[in-house]
């Protein structure tokens, strides 16, 4: 009964969000490579990571209203063209600044597929059956970390770094037939009548006034913002510093995020036990113990790479109970304008993410430590986010659990 209920949305859904993820993940054992074809630094080559998590933002914006007004299917075709044709175009590319614009197009593209599942998800649940389908929505989004970096390695040593852009081109092309033959229309026509573009900026107005909803949506954004860093700052350490080839940095990539799936299929059942607040708060703290460790190790002198494997293991482990159960928490009370809801959430998440990458490439040098700072940073400023904002009685914060 659980699986017919659930699995094949979350499948549906999953695969569509991790259509651009998959652009990031295949991405990433190339990044050294990019920089020697088309003679560009570090810094140069991580900000076409950057570009990406920008569009992928503020993408978002627009695509949550435009679902809430016209339906959640139509702006997905949209963004899946637009993904596909700039795929194409950074596989063509001939110098580093094309490629940042293009990557910059097709983060736009892949926004559709970030902001408007979770909106689907929120037309169809609420509370612990809403965790319970992002949670298996999460499963099927996070095997990208897993086999995305070890596809492109193949990919990369069989055509070269520009073969993982028409591999994605080809996968966004799959998640256009997907959403043809598969995917029903979740948003009614009577739901679309109050949505205009007048009610979508007074429902950006609402929730940029409602801490509560900002505070849960920081919470995500911080432990996010972690993780981008690692994304962009991974393929130099583990790579070059550290000396794994292409096909061992991908193995320790999905390690980690091996933990993360792991974790967040656990957030149903906890939320059930424990409450969705306390879950997000005993989480999220542990995830700050964890990274303060890992700081204090590398400030301390220590350059063990299965130290930094196995900490930042326990800590996406606990980013996997945070993530998903923040956003639930966060999307509850806006049903109404969920596609709005979610496309803010997505943007500021991402937004976050990509002014973390943005400052620690400043201080990039391929050694481990400043990447270690704006991971460990990321974290302490979502545990201070968890506890103001989740503070005193936890009846205050359950709204959602009351429909579970």
């Amino acid at each position: 009964m659980f699986f017919t209920r659930y699995l094949k949305m979350a499948l549906i859904l999953g695969l569509l969000t991790a259509i651009g993820p998959f652009a990031i993940d295949m991405y990433l054992p190339a990044l050294p490579n990019i920089g020697a074809s088309l003679g560009a630094d570090v810094g140069a080559v991580q900000f076409s990571l950057t570009a990406f998590f920008l569009a992928l933002g503020f993408g978002q914006l627009l695509y949550g209203p435009i679902s809430d007004m016209v339906g959640r299917k139509p702006p997905l075709y949209f963004g899946l063209i637009l993904f596909t044709l700039a795929s194409v175009g950074c596989a063509l590319a001939s110098d580093i600044q094309t490629l940042v614009a293009l990557r910059f197009l097709q983060g736009l593209g892949a926004a559709a597929g970030m902001a408007i599942p979770r909106a689907v998800v929120r037309d169809l649940h609420t509370g612990t059956d809403a965790a319970r389908l992002m949670s298996l929505l999460m499963l099927v989004f996070s095997v990208s970390p897993i086999l995305a970096p070890l596809a492109g390695s193949g990919v990369i040593a069989m055509a070269g770094w520009r073969g993982v852009f028409w591999a994605v081109a080809l996968a966004s092309v799959a998640g256009l037939v997907l959403i043809y033959t598969t995917l029903q229309e979740t948003r009614s026509a009577a739901d679309r009548v109050e949505s205009s573009l007048g009610s979508a900026l007074r429902a950006y107005g609402l929730l940029l006034r409602d801490w509560h909803y900002l505070g849960l949506v920081g919470i995500g954004g911080t432990a996010m913002a972690g993780f981008f860093v690692y994304l962009a700052g991974s393929p130099f350490v583990l790579i070059n510093h550290y000396g794994l080839t292409p096909v061992q940095y991908s193995l320790a990539f999905s390690f980690n995020a091996i933990a993360f799936i792991g974790a967040s299929q656990f957030t149903a059942m906890l939320g059930r036990r424990f409450g969705l607040v306390r879950l997000v708060k005993a989480a999220a703290t542990a995830s700050g113990i964890t990274m303060t460790a890992l700081l204090a190790y590398y400030l301390a002198g220590g350059d063990e790479l299965w130290v930094l494997i196995t900490l930042y293991f326990i800590a996406s482990a606990f980013m996997g109970l945070v993530i998903p159960t923040s956003s639930v928490l966060a999307l509850e009370k806006h049903g109404a304008i969920a596609g709005t809801a979610s496309a803010l959430l997505g943007t500021l998440q991402m937004l976050a993410g990509a002014a973390a990458m943005a400052i620690v490439s400043l201080f990039a040098n391929g050694e481990p430590l400043p990447m270690v700072i704006g991971m460990a940073t990321g974290a302490l400023i979502g545990v201070s986010l968890t506890w103001i904002t989740l503070s005193g009685d936890a009846s205050r914060h359950l709204v959602a659990e009351t429909h579970g």
